[in-house]
């Protein structure tokens, strides 16, 4: 196993077929997720020779908070379709590489037995804490998103993240026996989906009109002193309006490839919404990172860290809490040697001169 991509082809046989096709589809003709895959490779690399490597480093400081490396885990839900172990596995693994595993609403174990194992994690390898984030998918009750919010911050979360790129999507794949949404298992069931033929289809329909809008970005804001991340932004506009409402951090995504195709990618956004937030707050990269040197080309683009998604559930499949650590240390290992090759010693050495 000596990269991420072995990962990838050796989790299909560990997985449900449908389970497996709900991990890797995108929305559509796939045309995104491909583009996602695609959006590195048409850039090279302009190395810097014969500088000064002595106590180079990858560690970060993002949201007030120390980062070993620029490296988070994306919000994924229902690890359980992976390995019985689920997020605790995961968080485990995270806590062990010293990184940050941003827990989504729709875990299959609930946020606060996340927590608690990430707590007993650090203790048994008798290191401190690595940040906490809860991303949160608001409810249609705004009562049961600020119950979510609630919960987070007793269990000692650090950073909400709100995706916004997802209230509206297609999903056909029913949850196996013993995988559920365990943080909202309180809440009443509701089934939201398009009526039958000559009835209302998006338009009109309960899921359409709960869809969050920027005012409940302004309230979510004013319900916590946590810094909030917004993610699923792509357009400058969008990113100078989240800036306004007193976002921490935006996450430049367009969902994996997962809710709409045609989109442009997070890499070809990037520069834009840099220039739109003027360093004002950290922006952060999500989708098709497979590689160090994705790494490194979305950091000289603008980003401060990017977000790994489908690799986790890869390697949890295989090889379960090893197998997230192990995909971990090799993404970091790419990291550092694609610095140390490219000469930048410190993260602050990463810029667009880097790249052809």
């Amino acid at each position: 196993m000596r990269s991420l991509a072995d990962y990838e082809r050796r989790a299909r046989d560990h997985f449900a077929p449908d389970a497996w096709e709900h991990v890797q589809s995108g929305a559509d003709a796939g045309l995104t997720l491909a583009d996602n895959h695609a959006q590195f490779d048409a850039l090279r690399f302009v190395p810097r020779m014969l500088r000064d490597l002595t106590g180079g480093t990858t560690a970060l400081e993002l949201l007030g908070h120390r980062h070993a490396a620029p490296i988070l885990l994306a919000p994924v839900a229902y690890h359980r379709l992976a390995h019985p172990a689920g997020e605790l596995a995961s968080i485990q693994a995270a806590t062990a590489l010293d990184t940050t595993m941003v827990v989504s609403t729709l875990a299959s174990i609930t946020l606060e037995e996340i927590a608690q194992a990430a707590r007993g994690a650090a203790h048994e390898l008798a290191r401190d804490l690595s940040p906490l984030w809860f991303q949160l998918y608001f409810q249609p009750d705004r009562a049961h998103s600020l119950e979510l919010v609630r919960r987070a911050e007793a269990a000692g979360y650090q950073v909400l993240m709100v995706t916004v790129d997802a209230a509206i999507k297609r999903s056909e794949f029913a949850l196996p026996a013993g995988v559920s949404a365990a943080n909202l298992a309180a809440f009443p069931r509701t089934i939201q989906r398009a009526q039958a033929a000559g009835g209302q289809i998006v338009f009109g329909t309960p899921l359409a009109d709960a869809a969050p809008t920027w005012d409940d970005i302004a309230w979510l804001r004013g319900q916590t002193q946590l810094p909030v991340v917004i993610k699923g932004l792509l357009s400058p506009e969008d990113a100078r309006e989240a800036v306004l409402l007193g976002m921490d951090g935006i996450v430049v995504s367009n969902h994996g490839g997962r809710v709409l195709d045609g989109l442009i990618t997070p890499m070809a956004a990037l520069p834009a919404m840099a220039a739109a937030v003027e360093g004002k707050v950290p922006l952060l990269l999500d989708g098709g990172v497979r590689r160090g040197t994705d790494v490194l080309k979305a950091l000289a683009l603008g980003a401060s860290a990017v977000l790994i998604g489908r690799p986790q559930l890869h390697a949890l499949a295989v090889a379960g809490m090893p197998g997230v650590a192990h995909m971990l240390h090799m993404l970091r290992a790419e990291l550092e040697l694609a610095m140390a090759q490219a000469g930048c010693r410190e993260l602050s050495q990463i810029g667009a001169g880097l790249l052809a």
